[in-house]
């Protein structure tokens, strides 16, 4: 990934013309543009305080992180041995979950030849209409005559996400928000394979955001009747999760990223489990609701473009160990990402309706 820095100025100009364009469509397109609009009035559930306790504090279990992170702590070379079985790992524990799991497969020409692709998606409840996902990449980056085991780019997101869905995935039956369904992406060849740069880079996204954008998804009571919609256009919100698990993360909100509110209840979430006294491990808070014009180029971008909303859980400045062989276990700082799991799993539960008793 890469930070962009963007000029006040332009940002104001882009946003103006994007809302004039965002109002033609409305106006010419109104059954899409109603949709978009009420999939981001989502309001979050109000949990009570005993079942906020137990998914932040009882449902924290440094043990069974481990376990799952343990397989993912490896090499993952895109077309390679490794970076298949790990693929295959993870899309047998979200099978075992009662995720429905898809391979999304093809082939890109790199500046090392072609190579098979495959992005990795898991549903809990394909019927629903909508989605909550998060999404993480699992290919790690080749550094030439070292071994790079890539622990918070990004083994740790992935570790979250199967943690996250394996505490919740018990209670997806009895969730408030039944029209939408949870959904992981395990994004492949996110890194570059020399240089970084618009082609040779975020090989999976950019394929599944056009496929996505290109594929129908039928009619039904919870489209209001609508006959078709853009599978991409199922996406209530896409929360990307990369560079954690080493200390001292920040993670602030981008300018443009349509999802403003959200991050700002994602925030709400971390001072409210300080407050009623979860999390105890750091002396501060990690989210900063203050808005950034500073853009990370990452896995997000091709659905931004096609009007997904984003959280994009990106620590800036990156660790210091990014794209080092240093990031390996020993970048690790076990406080942290627990205090991050804690919060993240609290937030989907409260976007999903998850109240486990």
């Amino acid at each position: 990934m890469q930070v962009i820095r963007i000029h006040w100025k332009p940002v104001i100009f882009l946003a103006m013309g994007l809302a004039v364009i965002l109002g033609v469509l409305i106006c010419t397109t109104s059954a899409w543009g109603q949709w978009r609009t009420n999939q981001r009035q989502h309001q979050l559930s109000i949990l009570p305080d005993s079942s906020t306790l137990r998914l932040c504090r009882d449902f924290t279990n440094q043990t069974r992180f481990k376990e799952i992170l343990k397989p993912l702590m490896v090499p993952r070379i895109v077309d390679t041995p490794q970076h298949k079985i790990v693929g295959n790992y993870i899309e047998s524990f979200l099978a075992n979950l009662g995720f429905s799991t898809e391979w999304d497969t093809f082939q890109d020409s790199t500046p090392l030849g072609t190579r098979n692709f495959r992005n990795l998606i898991a549903t809990f409840d394909e019927s629903a209409p909508r989605r909550f996902v998060l999404a993480c990449h699992y290919d790690s980056k080749i550094i030439p005559g070292q071994v790079m085991i890539a622990a918070t780019d990004s083994a740790v997101p992935c570790a979250m996400m199967m943690d996250i869905a394996q505490t919740l995935a018990p209670y997806m039956y009895k969730r408030v928000a039944q029209n939408i369904g949870f959904q992981l992406i395990f994004f492949d060849g996110e890194e570059a394979f020399r240089e970084w740069t618009s082609t040779d880079s975020l090989y999976g996204s950019r394929h599944l955001a056009q496929k996505w954008e290109q594929k129908w998804y039928p009619s039904s009571s919870s489209f209001n009747n609508f006959e078709l919609s853009k599978e991409i256009d199922r996406i209530d919100v896409l929360t990307l999760l990369d560079l954690l698990g080493a200390s001292n993360p920040q993670i602030g909100n981008t300018v443009g990223m349509g999802a403003t509110e959200l991050f700002g209840q994602l925030a709400d979430v971390e001072s409210q489990l300080r407050s009623n006294g979860c999390l105890k491990s750091l002396n501060r808070n990690i989210f900063n609701k203050q808005l950034s014009f500073n853009q990370v180029e990452d896995d997000h971008v091709p659905f931004l473009k096609r009007g997904v909303p984003i959280l994009h859980l990106i620590t800036v400045p990156f660790p210091q160990v990014w794209h080092r062989p240093s990031d390996n276990a020993n970048a690790l700082h076990w406080p942290t990402i627990d205090h991050l799991t804690s919060i993240v799993r609290v937030f989907t539960a409260k976007y999903l309706g998850i109240a486990p008793a």
